[in-house]
């Protein structure tokens, strides 16, 4: 490609510099964007509630120590 006139060269020049900055990363490090990243995840709901899996454990120890009582209390 040839560039003939001084317009060209700064219509280049712009394309150029406009293409560098849209690879420009809005992070500083990959711990900015993982974190980053998870919050956004969290605000989506993708990782659902804690308070579901508290409550499942201890449902489960319950049952568990009942099922202990009820074994030992037969023995």
């Amino acid at each position: 490609m040839q560039v003939s006139s001084p317009s060209q060269i700064l219509v280049l020049e712009d394309c150029a510099q406009s293409a560098g900055h849209a690879l420009a990363c809005a992070f500083s490090s990959s711990d900015e964007f993982e974190a980053a990243l998870i919050a956004e995840r969290r605000a989506e709901g993708r990782y659902g509630p804690r308070k579901h899996r508290k409550q499942l454990l201890i449902t489960a120890t319950a049952i568990a120590l009942a099922t202990a009582v009820v074994v030992i209390s037969i023995l």
